[in-house]
């Protein structure tokens, strides 16, 4: 009897919903998707993209120029001992002289003083130059002890007449006749010029033997050409190197 109330009791429970079992997920629900963002996030790639690719191409538009390691003095032009090669953005606004051009611009001289470390530029040079207003060229040929061991083109220098001069007097008087000689020597070192630039400079020697010699040439008022021409002429000159260089 108990059995059979205890049944009916539990035919009589209503039925309550299952639960999930610990360590089950739910169903997620379907994520909603948005085409807006997908696209703006692929077009900020193709930009980043075409932008790195832009800045590739600028840094690689690259030429090979002409470049000065010793400074070229008016005048005077390049030769494979002043220059060396480098790389420049091309650039169309300026006119560098293209490395491909180094022989052909060796018959064109400096229209002014090139400094070293100068980037060649084709306004820099003309087939003929014109000295400055005011100033003459005058070539000097000095031996060893005339000249600083370290000059060099560019330097500024003072010149000196360093001669020598003397004479001879001869009298006779009397009967018999008698001379006599006396010859004078004396020192003419005087300032010629105080403010000279060095041209260009060449060493006098062959391929074994250095003489020690060397010519230049000397950028001067015109004013004083003619007295350093005469003084040079006699050898009588010798050049210093003046402060500022």
């Amino acid at each position: 009897m108990k059995i059979q109330e205890r049944t009916g009791a539990g035919n009589t429970r209503s039925a309550a919903p299952a639960q999930p079992v610990i360590g089950e997920r739910l169903p997620a629900p379907p994520r909603e998707r948005k085409p807006a963002l997908a696209a703006l996030a692929v077009l900020l790639i193709l930009v980043g993209a075409l932008g790195a690719t832009m800045l590739v191409l600028r840094v690689g538009n690259r030429i090979e120029a002409v470049k000065v390691t010793k400074e070229i003095p008016i005048g005077e032009s390049i030769t494979d001992d002043n220059v060396t090669s480098v790389m420049v953005a091309a650039d169309d606004s300026i006119d560098y002289v293209p490395w491909t051009q180094l022989e052909a611009i060796k018959a064109y001289r400096a229209v002014t003083t090139i400094p070293r470390g100068t980037v060649a530029v084709g306004q820099m040079f003309a087939k003929t130059v014109s000295l400055p207003a005011g100033k003459a060229s005058v070539g000097l040929a000095l031996e060893e002890g005339q000249y600083p061991a370290d000059i060099k083109s560019g330097d500024t220098v003072a010149a000196y007449r360093v001669g020598r001069s003397s004479g001879s007097s001869a009298s006779n008087s009397g009967t018999g006749g008698s001379s006599s000689s006396g010859s004078s020597t004396g020192t003419d070192n005087s300032l010629i010029v105080d403010d000279a630039r060095i041209n260009t400079v060449q060493e006098d020697s062959d391929a074994t033997v250095s003489s020690g010699n060397l010519s230049l040439t000397l950028l001067v008022d015109q004013d004083d050409a003619a007295a350093l021409a005469q003084a040079a002429a006699a050898g009588e000159v010798a050049i210093v190197l003046v402060p500022g260089n």
